[in-house]
């Protein structure tokens, strides 16, 4: 084969056509659909943490959520413990070798810009917690399914709960 770039001829029809046709793979929605679907993305409240909330919770941490007053609004703050919990989707903030961080082939230009946007802030927000004095632990939405294994990391990083004593057990 002939390589256009360093010799000057002119790549095979075939391989032409074959570039044309990847780079402009059709969208198995409707642009209308796709716009009805892509307006249903929340940013905060997703699935994934609630259901971290719901487990922090029961493990008797107290927190507050989506700090606006931290860097990258955090979804879960413990500030008496100076430590954040971000529960990042997998597709959204590009999970490194996940297989649902798989970039869209259509309007590339769009996704890579908005994708490569949030990951910087994200490194931006690690960056500003590192000078800060906080610790930081992501949560990726594909590491939700095993409870157990979360649950255990969550506990490592946050240490132990607080001890709320009932008031049923103190004497009078």
């Amino acid at each position: 084969m002939y390589n256009s770039e360093t010799t000057g001829f002119l790549r095979p029809h075939y391989l032409i056509f074959s570039t044309i046709l990847k780079n402009t793979e059709m969208d198995k929605f409707s642009s209308e659909k796709r716009s009805q679907i892509m307006a249903k993305v929340k940013g905060k409240d997703t699935k994934p943490e609630l259901v971290v909330r719901r487990l922090v919770s029961a493990m008797g941490y107290r927190y507050r959520r989506h700090r606006k007053d931290l860097p990258g609004k955090p979804d879960l703050a413990f500030i008496g413990r100076k430590k954040v919990v971000f529960v990042n989707g997998c597709f959204w903030h590009q999970h490194p070798n996940c297989k649902r961080a798989v970039r869209p082939t259509t309007n590339q230009s769009f996704w890579n810009g908005k994708l490569n946007r949030n990951i910087e802030r994200d490194r931006q927000a690690l960056a500003d917690y590192a000078r800060m004095g906080w610790e930081v632990l992501t949560i990726w939405q594909c590491e939700i399914k095993n409870l157990d294994d979360l649950q255990s990391r969550l506990a490592d990083f946050l240490g132990p709960p607080p001890n709320h004593k009932s008031r049923s057990s103190t004497s009078h």
